[in-house]
């Protein structure tokens, strides 16, 4: 019953509110700078043809457009083997494959960025071995920009969980 209603309220006027839209006045382009608009003024006064050649509409051409049917099918390109040997790799330190990121595997990271589990990775390998891992290193392994990395390390760290015993008992050593 509802979705009856719901169709006439969608059909009421519609021929009228349809020609109502068409009719509407176009929006205008953005305003031009005043410099540009007096350069454009003139010209199109030192050369009325250009006017006159814009404003044509080429009937070879319409008729060329007509003729156009495409109909494309999405081959398996090299371009996709070549991603795949350049594609970033996580170094060292590499999360458990059970991990919570896993799940939004990302195939395709295009250079200057990372994954969130490189980013992780990055950032781990950093704090464990600073020496090794400086901004440069990080910078050069995964095509980032060296100031970009500088933020990064400077204002993003990993959590570092520590579970303390309750007073009085034995911590449990884990396997």
């Amino acid at each position: 019953m509802g979705a009856a209603v719901a169709r006439a309220i969608r059909n009421f006027n519609l021929e009228n509110r349809a020609e109502r839209e068409i009719s509407r006045m176009k929006p205008s382009p953005a305003p031009r700078h005043p410099s540009t608009k007096n350069l454009l003024r003139e010209q199109m006064s030192s050369h009325p043809e250009i006017k006159r050649e814009i404003d044509r509409k080429d009937d070879k051409l319409l008729s060329l457009l007509k003729d156009v049917y495409v109909d494309s099918q999405d081959p398996v390109s090299s371009l996709q083997g070549k991603d795949a040997a350049t594609r970033q790799k996580p170094k060292e330190f590499r999360l458990a494959k059970d991990h919570q990121f896993d799940m939004m595997n990302v195939k395709n990271i295009p250079k200057g960025k990372i994954s969130i589990v490189e980013a992780l990775t990055l950032l781990n390998n950093h704090k464990l071995y600073p020496d090794t891992w400086t901004a440069k290193k990080i910078a050069e392994e995964y095509h980032l920009e060296q100031q970009d990395v500088n933020s990064l390390l400077k204002y993003f760290v990993t959590f570092e969980v520590k579970i303390f015993p309750p007073e009085g008992k034995k911590a449990i050593e884990s396997k």
